[in-house]
Formats: C-alpha cells, structure tokens, sequence
C-alpha cells in the first residue's frame, strides 16, 4: 500500500464495506416487510375472530320463508350485543339455533315471549286469549286458513315465524316448537348482500 493510502486510509477496503452494507439492505428490508405483513394480518385475524364471537353475526337466508322482508340468498348481519343487554322483543327478527338440529341457523321474527299462549285461528295469530289478531304488516300476504293451533311458551323460550306464512317452515311445524332464549344469537340489523338492496331490516 503507497504511502498516500496509508495517509488516507484504503478506499479500496472503505468502498468494499459501502458495497457489503448495500447487499444487506435488500434482505433485511424484505424481511421487516413480511414481518409486518404477518403483523397486520394477525391482527386483523384476531379482529375478526373478536368481531364474529361477540359483537355481530352474519348470515345468509336460503330460503323464501321471510319475504318480502329478506328475500332469497339475502346475506344479514345481526348484533349479537343487543342480547347480550336485552332479551328479544316481539317482532325482532333474530338468528338462532335451530331446535331441531342446532347446527344450522335460522332467521325469523319473534312472535310468542315467554309465558305466552298463541292461537292460530283461521289465518289469523292471537296472543294470550285476545280477540284481536295480532297486527303484522310485514307479512307478504295473509295466511290461508289451517287446522286451527295452540301454543303455550315456556318461561325460558320464544317462538318464532317467517313473514312469508304460507312457505315458511317455522315453530308451527318443527317437533321442538319452541326457541331458548340461550340459543338465539343476535337480532338481525342489516343486510349488506344484494348491494342494490343494503340496509337496515325491520
């Protein structure tokens, strides 16, 4: 090495080193990144699990038992929060499991509370003796007329029917009538599928 270099040092070495740092930047760079990609979406997995255990529940209504309201293939979301402070009020529509096979969910209103009788007179609902027919203007048409029916709820259940009467299978035909209050999961708020159609239900 010439005394020149000596006094300044080796530029050759120096420039080696500029070089080896340049070829680690790429890597670790790369490296944060797909560590903070993993970050994200881990968080973002742990957000949706929070997301769909305690605060809503989506669901899609296969069928026309709750025309007009919802119609087929409708994807909903309830809040599963409102029950968690409240109990389910006559007319909520709400998602549950269903008595006779609580694997699958169904949607539909609540009719019977707990304690209630409900007669199904000629087309028509009453509730706890009255003369008067309950009053349900979501109902897609009136319902034909059927071998009459008698319901008692227990303390602890609901009752439940699609607003489209006469293609709903519902509380009137299931060999357990009756919904528990613990396996009703949330009130149905909104439905966001179609598009053209997104919004709240009642």
């Amino acid at each position: 090495m010439s005394s020149e270099n000596r006094r300044l040092g080796s530029p050759v070495r120096h420039e080696e080193e500029k070089s080896h740092k340049k070829k680690k930047t790429p890597s670790s760079g790369l490296k944060a990144e797909i560590i903070s990609w993993i970050q994200i979406l881990l968080t973002a997995a742990c957000i949706a699990f929070v997301l769909n255990t305690f605060i809503i529940a989506n669901s899609k209504v296969p069928s026309g038992s709750m025309e007009n309201t919802i119609m087929t293939d409708d994807r909903v979301i309830g809040s599963r929060l409102t029950y968690r402070f409240s109990d389910p009020e006559r007319g909520d529509i709400a998602i549950f499991h269903f008595p006779d096979d609580e694997s699958i969910y169904y949607v539909k209103r609540v009719i019977g509370l707990p304690g209630d009788t409900v007669d199904i007179i000629n087309g028509a609902v009453y509730l706890n003796g009255s003369e008067t027919p309950l009053e349900e203007p979501y109902l897609k048409e009136a319902m034909l007329p059927e071998e009459d029916m008698h319901f008692e709820v227990p303390e602890d259940s609901y009752f439940m029917m699609g607003d489209n009467r006469n293609f709903s299978y519902d509380a009137r035909y299931w060999n357990h009538h009756f919904v528990k209050r613990d396996k009703i999961i949330a009130k149905v708020m909104f439905r966001y599928w179609p598009l053209t159609k997104m919004g709240t239900v009642k």
